[in-house]
């Protein structure tokens, strides 16, 4: 059903996600049967089933190790990683050797509810094993009713984290595009309305860049222009994280959000 729908809307898809000038991003509605996408939502666990990620950076629920889960979940994260899709995907963006990740590496499920938030970022470059690049994220929206004034949605800093934001809209059964590159500055506006923003979340890794030459960074957060002061706590703090993994190659904490199938 995916790649139906995609294959019939890859034209137009194509023409949004290369649009100069901005971070390459597009998205596509009504990607599933409505029934199917509400029942993804209603699928989803409580908030105090998942993993918190709560500082200055971002507040948020995640999970990644699905099989804890209801199997429709892990059925619809998987689906993402078809090879048609991969493949259509690939079409549209014109990123070259993209492949999926079978551990879910910072993908899986995640949940926002009232006063959850995600500064502006970049992504990490890599894989966990600074093997691949990441060069596509892949966000599909499930919550029914979800509105602009709801918050929660995602932000993309076409002129920089101190521009202004474009909004796409966590609406529901929505897909979006977006590459993972070293501008592609990002956010989730907080969440202001009660209920949860559930979304879907896939990677795709490259052994090329997303760009014409290599990189690498951590995740690497930012202040929104109205926050001076957190802006200067958080460029410290991707300054030393960036500084020790590239010395050392070792993350100050091992993450915890991969799928440890069979565990």
């Amino acid at each position: 059903m995916i790649g139906e729908r995609l294959e019939r809307e890859k034209e137009a898809l194509k023409a949004a996600f290369r649009q100069p000038g901005r971070i390459n991003s597009c998205y596509i509605d009504d990607l599933l049967p409505e029934a199917l996408a509400r029942e993804i939502y209603e699928a989803f666990p409580s908030p105090e089933e998942m993993a918190i990620h709560k500082s200055i950076r971002e507040n948020k629920r995640v999970a990644a190790q699905m099989d804890l889960y209801h199997p429709l979940l892990e059925e619809v994260v998987y689906a993402f990683q078809d090879p048609h899709i991969v493949a259509l995907c690939t079409y549209i963006t014109g990123l070259e050797g993209m492949m999926p990740d079978e551990h879910l590496y910072a993908g899986g499920i995640s949940l926002m509810a009232k006063g959850n938030f995600l500064n502006p970022h970049l992504d990490n470059s890599h894989d966990n094993e600074r093997q691949h690049y990441r060069v596509l994220n892949l966000l599909y929206y499930v919550t029914p009713g979800w509105t602009l004034e709801n918050g929660g949605n995602l932000e993309l800093w076409d002129q920089g984290v101190q521009g202004e934001p474009r909004t796409i809209v966590s609406a529901f059964n929505r897909l979006a595009l977006m590459v993972t590159n070293k501008s592609s500055y990002h956010s989730v506006s907080k969440v202001v309305a009660d209920g949860k923003r559930c979304c879907v979340s896939n990677y795709y890794f490259s052994r090329i860049p997303a760009e014409q030459e290599n990189y690498f960074h951590v995740t690497s957060f930012y202040g929104r222009p109205e926050e001076p002061i957190k802006g200067v706590a958080l460029k410290v703090d991707r300054t030393l994280r960036n500084l020790l993994r590239k010395v050392t190659g070792k993350r100050i904490v091992e993450t915890k959000h991969i799928y440890k199938k069979g565990k």
